[in-house]
């Protein structure tokens, strides 16, 4: 069997599988892209894929952290 066709000088995605959307950011919490950037990486150009993955690392700040248990239900408390 030829493998070739498996070996591409495209770049990877960043999915980690941790598919879950920060609704006020519309990111992914798990690779920092955003919902239309997940839909269209397997149209983009490589150029355009090296943009965004070279942008992710600045998007980490902006995600909301999820608060559980006692910081979820009292309003203002700090985490």
């Amino acid at each position: 069997m030829n493998n070739e066709i498996w070996n591409r000088d495209e770049i990877e995605s960043p999915c980690v599988r941790v598919c879950v959307i920060d609704e006020r950011e519309d990111l992914c919490v798990g690779c920092l892209r955003t919902r239309a950037e997940i839909a269209g990486w397997s149209r983009m150009t490589a150029e355009r894929r090296r943009e965004i993955m070279d942008a992710l690392p600045a998007r980490k700040p902006r995600l909301h952290r999820r608060r559980g248990g006692r910081a979820a239900r009292v309003p203002n408390m700090k985490s």
